[in-house]
Order: structure tokens, then sequence, then C-alpha cells
């Protein structure tokens, strides 16, 4: 069945940015996958990733670990969310580790038998998941294979990235475990003091620069093709789209295109986005709609119906057009893309 939208994915470009970063911070590299792969596949990314050569991955649920099917043997997956009252039945059939977040879950994974291997977050100020610092002594007894942290200001220079190193450094001099890791994609870029033994990247794998020190390294990985479904011309002084919030001062030509917030082109872009044909910028004009958009083609002589534009959706552009997150921007977009690998 034919499909009007095309998301373009660049299997060398999640490669490239991959050992970029894994350069970067000196360390092994694991990648997060979590959210089908930020929007545009797990299974795809981790199978290009395993063949870059990563060896480490991160899902969210159990039910995502599931999804990703059967992976080498020599291929770590961990369930960040950790163990919960309903998870017995995964975390003993799935080849996949929990994050232990919580006492409660400590506790509850020890009753699953002893020297289960496990991996363990610290809360040292994200205050989101992981135990306090005055909770290690629950740690007593287990398996730790490795022992995280999450930064929550890696993104900025914010005096907390210091606090949060200094927090996870004493507790990893208190708590044993194989392998320690603190570093998300942003705080890859805070420097090799934040690497310890294992980095987690997500989101710059998929081209998120979430820091200056990443401009010029990391590669666009996604690219949003919509097709036209009619050219028109917008009268002067006649509105276009919901709320009446276009006006054209001219008799203005556009193109609707088969896009909209339905597939993941959210609202934010009403007026502020922006699409290509040919080489020539087209403007949104007016709000995006469910199913549509509208976009100024005066500069597109050529452009028909049944053409394929090219939505500008490079990552840090398209966030501070739309106001957007680089993360909402990709795990947005919908299902009724024609996923390409390429």
């Amino acid at each position: 069945m034919h499909r009007p939208l095309r998301l373009s994915i660049d299997r060398a470009a999640i490669q490239a940015n991959w050992r970029w970063l894994a350069d970067r911070a000196g360390v092994a590299a694991g990648a997060a996958v979590k959210a089908d792969g930020y929007g545009l596949g797990a299974r795809e990314t981790t199978e290009a990733l395993i063949e870059a050569g990563c060896s480490d991955f991160f899902v969210s649920t159990w039910a995502e670990a599931e999804a990703l099917g059967n992976l080498p043997q020599s291929v770590s997956l961990v369930v960040l969310h950790g163990f919960g009252a309903d998870d017995t039945d995964a975390a003993t059939r799935l080849p996949a580790r929990p994050c232990l977040n919580s006492v409660k879950q400590v506790a509850r994974w020890k009753q699953l038998g002893p020297g289960r291997a496990c991996d363990v977050m610290i809360d040292t100020g994200m205050n989101r998941l992981g135990l306090r610092p005055t909770d290690i002594n629950a740690l007593d007894g287990l398996n730790i294979d490795t022992l995280h942290s999450h930064l929550a200001c890696a993104d900025e220079d914010d005096p907390l990235n210091e606090m949060q190193l200094e927090r996870f450094r004493a507790v990893a001099s208190a708590v044993p475990a194989k392998r320690y890791s603190l570093a998300n994609s942003a705080g890859i870029g805070l420097g090799r003091d934040y690497s310890f033994d294992l980095v987690r990247p997500g989101i710059s794998i998929y081209g998120g620069i979430q820091r200056p020190e990443f401009e010029g390294n990391i590669r666009q990985v996604a690219r949003v093709e919509a097709q036209v479904v009619q050219r028109r011309i917008i009268p002067d002084g006649e509105s276009c789209g919901y709320g009446a919030t276009f006006v054209a001062r001219e008799d203005t030509e556009a193109a609707i295109l088969n896009i909209g917030y339905a597939d993941g082109y959210l609202r934010g872009f009403s007026s502020h986005g922006s699409a290509f044909a040919g080489g020539y910028a087209l403007p949104v004009l007016g709000r995006v709609s469910m199913d549509l958009i509208a976009v100024g083609v005066g500069a597109a002589p050529g452009l028909k119906e049944g053409d394929w534009v090219e939505i500008d959706y490079d990552l840090p552009w398209a966030s501070k057009q739309s106001g957007l997150s680089q993360y909402e921007l990709l795990t947005t977009l919908g299902s009724r893309f024609e996923r390409r690998w390429i």
C-alpha cells in the first residue's frame, strides 16, 4: 500500500554518531534504544549498532525488551525501569537484567534467589528514579553488574553536574560493582571525568545535538518527506487553515502536504516550520492540522500534486522552530510513515 509519508533513516549516520560518542568518552559506550529506538526502530537500530561494535543496550520496560527479540549472547540488555511486582515472569524468562531503582525493588529482586545479576540506579540529584545514597546498605549481597546515576542538567554548564559527579564518586567508592556509569549523551560532552566505565548515549546517536561540542560531529539521521496533495492559490485577503491565523497579503501559491500532528508534526510548527523542494525553502502557512499542512510555494513553480517535499527536520533547528525538544521531535513520529533504512 502506497504511503504519502516517508521517514528515511541513515544507518551509517547512526553508526558514525555512536563511534564518535564512544571515542569522545574514551570508554565503552552503550546505547539507549527505548521508545522503539527513539521512534526510528529499536530492532534496526540495535542491529546497526551491534555491527558497529556496541554490546550494551538499554530499554525502559520489559515489554520493550521482549519486542527486541533474540539478541546475540554477547549483548547485554538492561531494563531501566527496574523490577516491578508484575515483572517476575518477564525477568525470569527474558535475557535482560533490571536496573533496580528502590529499596523495595532490591528486596523483591533478592527474593528471586541469590547471585542473579542486576544493575542499580543511584539518585544523585535527579529525583526521578533511584535509591538515595543513604539507602546503599540495602544493596549488600547483590550481584551488581553496573551501578548507574543520571545527570539532570548535562546539556548546560550547571553546578549540579559537578555536584552529581562528586556524589556518584562517593557512592561508587562504597558500593562494589563490575562497572560504573553516569554519562548520558550530554554527559559525554562534559568531559572524561564523567565517563567512568560505561556511557549511555541516547538522543545524540539519533542526530540530537545537546551541547556545542557535538556541532559538526553528530550527523543527521532522520529525514521526513511528505507528498503534495494539492497545489492551490490562497487569494489576497483570505485565510488558510484553522483559526485563520494566516492571511494572504497577496495571491499566494500554496501546497497542501500529507502530514500533520497525528504524524508527530506538532502544532509548534504552525507558522514557524519549513520544508524544502528543489533547494527552495517553503514556509509553513498557518496552523498544523491533524493530517495536513500548507506551505508557501511561490519559489517552487514546478511543484505539483504527487511530488515529494522534505520537511526541515534537522533536530536542533527544528527544535528552535517549534519550541519542542529534540526528544519529542523523534519519539512522536507516527505509524503512518513508511520507514526506510538507507
